[in-house]
């Protein structure tokens, strides 16, 4: 029998529909983040995001996304504080993070390093209230600590120990760069986190949702997200925007950069959205702290290259509804911010453990293994022969 013709886009055979990607197709139901593509609007649990990042505190913000409410001022001290006091990692796991390689990326070491963690605090307890907790603190805790060490360890440094008198954002960049930062380098970066913190069932959530589904333990489910994320359509975006910038070197270049593009239908980094229609949130309000940040510390000259992009786009892809996202501006930021290019995404996913945990026990509170089906297009009717009798057009 012959190959089954591959079924395309959305056309039924027997009353199954498919959808490459799973595109439009609802998976879950989910209270945690509500986005309008339409409008530009996100929510976490029904607060604005220009709302929690001009008013919140990342923390905050986590614990809102987890828990569902926003926490009394009890409830965040006590969540700061176990945060602080769980940032250290075991000498076991720095030695581990020792012996990876200083070329290999660091959302392969961070990958690694929060898979090792089940190594240590797997229990598997999932129905024990304290025990998911205790999880939630431990990764938030930790991941930005595993992420500052690995850039000291490959370049050939022992990592600094957490600051227990610095704020997370702050004992991040303190660990990341070796010297206290500026407060409002510290402020803009908890600001950051807290617009990447969740975007709902995006891939690497859909994965971390689908490896809970299993009911393995927490750690497993966030080292299958980071690896997810890793992926360049996925996470890794401002990277290409700052090389896209660097590329096009100047404003005035703009306009031919962009309709060079346009012509041969080349993506535009940091451009466009599968929720939005119009300029992302997030964008904006990073815009907003890219000039907060160069006013108090120097402009970057590819900053007037990326509104000059910005502006050539509103003539020519606003139309098609095609505006900057979330990494348009974001690499701007944490390049001033002195976060070296090929460690954007880790703290990317610093800031989207949260909303991964979010999914992760949401998951847990009304879960069904994933099970999605498919539709076969290989052979059948096929006869097993010894190797001498077969063809050689066969086993090609």
């Amino acid at each position: 029998m012959g190959q089954k013709q591959f079924i395309e886009s959305s056309r039924d055979q027997g009353g199954i529909v498919f959808r490459p990607g799973l595109e439009g197709v609802p998976v879950t139901h989910s209270a945690i983040c509500d986005i309008d593509g339409i409008q530009g609007k996100l929510s976490y649990r029904g607060y604005s995001i220009e709302e929690l990042a001009s008013q919140s505190t990342f923390l905050e913000t986590t614990y809102l996304l987890i828990w569902g409410e926003l926490p009394n001022p009890q409830q965040l001290r006590d969540f700061e504080e176990e945060v602080q006091r769980h940032r250290r990692v075991s000498f076991r796991v720095r030695d581990m993070m020792k012996c990876f390689p200083a070329t290999g990326h660091p959302m392969d070491a961070l990958q690694s390093s929060a898979a090792s963690l089940g190594l240590f605090y797997s229990r598997r307890a999932i129905d024990d209230p304290q025990y998911i907790y205790d999880a939630v603190v431990r990764l938030i805790a930790k991941i930005p600590t595993m992420v500052a060490a690995f850039q000291l360890i490959r370049k050939g440094q022992d990592p600094i120990q957490p600051r227990d008198d610095l704020a997370y954002s702050a004992n991040f960049l303190y660990m990341l760069t070796e010297r206290e930062p500026d407060p409002l380098a510290a402020r803009i970066l908890d600001k950051c986190l807290i617009l990447h913190a969740e975007h709902s069932l995006n891939a690497s959530t859909f994965s971390a949702r689908v490896t809970a589904s299993t009911l393995t333990d927490p750690y497993a489910v966030v080292a299958s997200a980071v690896g997810t994320l890793a992926g360049p359509l996925h996470g890794g975006a401002n990277e290409d925007v700052l090389a896209m910038l660097e590329e096009i070197g100047k404003p005035q270049n703009a306009a031919n950069f962009l309709q060079k593009a346009i012509t041969s239908k080349t993506k535009v980094m940091g451009f466009g959205h599968r929720e939005y229609r119009v300029k992302d949130p997030r964008a904006s309000i990073l815009q907003g702290l890219a000039e907060e940040l160069f006013a108090r510390f120097g402009k970057d000259e590819m900053y007037e290259v990326a509104k000059a992009v910005e502006d050539e786009s509103l003539l020519n892809l606003a139309s098609k509804g095609i505006y900057p996202n979330v990494d348009f501006y974001s690499g701007l930021v944490y390049r001033k911010l002195g976060i070296p290019r090929d460690l954007f995404t880790p703290v990317f996913a610093i800031s989207r453990v949260a909303g991964w945990l979010a999914h992760w026990r949401e998951q847990l509170g009304a879960n069904r293994i994933f099970r999605p089906t498919q539709i076969y297009t290989g052979f059948s009717g096929r006869s097993w022969a010894p190797p001498e009798d077969r063809s050689m057009k066969e086993s090609n």
